[in-house]
């Protein structure tokens, strides 16, 4: 018998310990070298831990629902064993969560229908989704993550958990807690999970500690969208991706950053700290939180090195792929409530920054010019910055730049 063991990956220095999600392989079952045995979940992002040799599963250490730290060992694969092979005592077997979705393991006979593939069988699980209750479009009938997210959508009920006995209480993070009956006014508690809940820290943070305060203005988007329109098909089929508007605001961003540096500083303990660089921060809504992802040296990249990165970061927000390298860091931060429908927010500063932009949704509205009424596509823009270091002036004239930038694209070329 040849004995590997099965490790926490290394976590970033800020992260102390993380929680187990759901093992997708049960002792006695075989892996390859490199499948995905597990994904662990920090306050910050889901990390994938594969399987260092192929071989059997010979005993899981840390069941699902596990807290634990870096390097610390959850499991061993025997190389040699066989699929199959006599399951380790239950103390050792991993307690499971009853409202996990079957992943392909569980087919017989080669029929694949109702059978939820891993992206999909953990947004079924999120939601307490029961096995079966979603129908699978996917090739044999598979279940795939868009016919989850129809499905939730569309109202399918999710059955409420019940804990089993036995399960250590650090894993009830894991399991949806039971609804409670109240007639016609049901609730159900669910514990947060780790990233959320640092998300919730870090907002109270930056509300406690910075002197929040927002200022506004409204930009008339049409210059954009027209210069969008008469690009968009020579610029997707040169660059391979589609000309959005998210590049047009981090250049706007980048532009003010450096006329007016203070709004892309930091404060530490009693000094301000001026970055020589421009990494933007993205917000981007993921299935399990907030997350913001950095765009570094943003100054130095083009329009097309933008949207692909921003589309590759929407990507791997979805499925939970983002490294704590992505998200580390960031001198200044953008934050789309447009892509909803909002009209109007105050965003709150995203630590340990000291502005924010709030873009919202772009709506025709009445305008007057030159004593005329007339009618523009409208989207009005909020920064919230941290009065400690930037005032009104700086602030203010700061977004001007970016009014008058969008509003003139053709600054933005020129740096003027």
């Amino acid at each position: 018998m040849a004995i590997v063991e099965v490790k926490v990956p290394q976590l970033s220095e800020s992260v102390a310990e993380a929680t187990m999600l759901q093992w997708k392989k049960k002792v006695g079952e075989a892996v390859a070298a490199d499948e995905i045995l597990i994904e662990i979940e920090t306050d910050k992002v889901v990390l994938e831990v594969p399987a260092p040799a192929a071989g059997v599963i010979s005993e899981i250490i840390v069941a699902d629902g596990g807290t634990v730290a870096a390097e610390q060992l959850i499991a061993r694969i025997d190389t040699e064993g066989k699929a199959g092979a006599a399951a380790a005592p239950a103390a050792a077997a991993p307690a499971s969560a009853p409202a996990a979705a079957p992943v392909a393991a569980a087919a017989t006979g080669g029929n694949m229908a109702g059978v939820a593939m891993p992206a999909a069988a953990k947004l079924m699980a999120d939601n307490n989704l029961a096995a079966g209750s979603v129908s699978g479009s996917g090739k044999d009938g598979r279940v795939t993550k868009g016919d989850v997210l129809s499905a939730v959508a569309g109202g399918v009920k999710s059955t409420a958990a019940v804990i089993p006995t036995g399960v250590p209480t650090k894993t009830l993070a894991q399991v949806a807690a039971p609804a409670v009956n109240l007639g016609d006014r049901p609730e159900q508690r669910v514990p947060m999970t780790r990233l959320r809940a640092r998300v919730a820290e870090r907002l109270l943070q930056s509300q406690s500690t910075n002197a929040i305060l927002t200022t506004f203005n409204e930009i008339n988007m049409a210059p954009v969208m027209d210069m969008r329109k008469r690009m968009q098909e020579r610029f997707e089929k040169e660059h391979g991706v589609k000309l959005g508007f998210m590049s047009f605001f981090v250049k706007a961003a980048v532009h003010a950053l450096k006329k007016f540096p203070v709004l892309n500083a930091s404060v530490d303990g009693n000094d301000i700290v001026y970055h020589g660089y421009f990494d933007i921060g993205i917000a981007v809504g993921s299935p399990r939180g907030l997350v913001v992802p950095i765009l570094r040296n943003a100054d130095q990249m083009s329009f097309a090195d933008i949207e692909k990165k921003i589309a590759e970061f929407g990507v791997k927000a979805r499925d939970g792929k983002l490294g704590i390298e992505e998200m580390t860091g960031g001198t200044f931060s953008i934050s789309n409530g447009g892509t909803f429908g909002s009209m109007m927010s105050t965003p709150i500063i995203n630590p340990p920054q000291s502005a924010i932009l709030g873009v919202h949704a772009t709506k025709d509205r009445a305008m007057v010019e030159n004593g005329q009424v007339v009618v523009r596509p409208m989207n009005y823009f909020a920064m919230s910055y941290d009065h400690r270091i930037i005032d009104g002036r700086e602030a203010v004239l700061g977004l001007v730049a970016m009014k008058e930038a969008l509003e003139d694209p053709a600054r933005l070329l020129f740096d003027i």
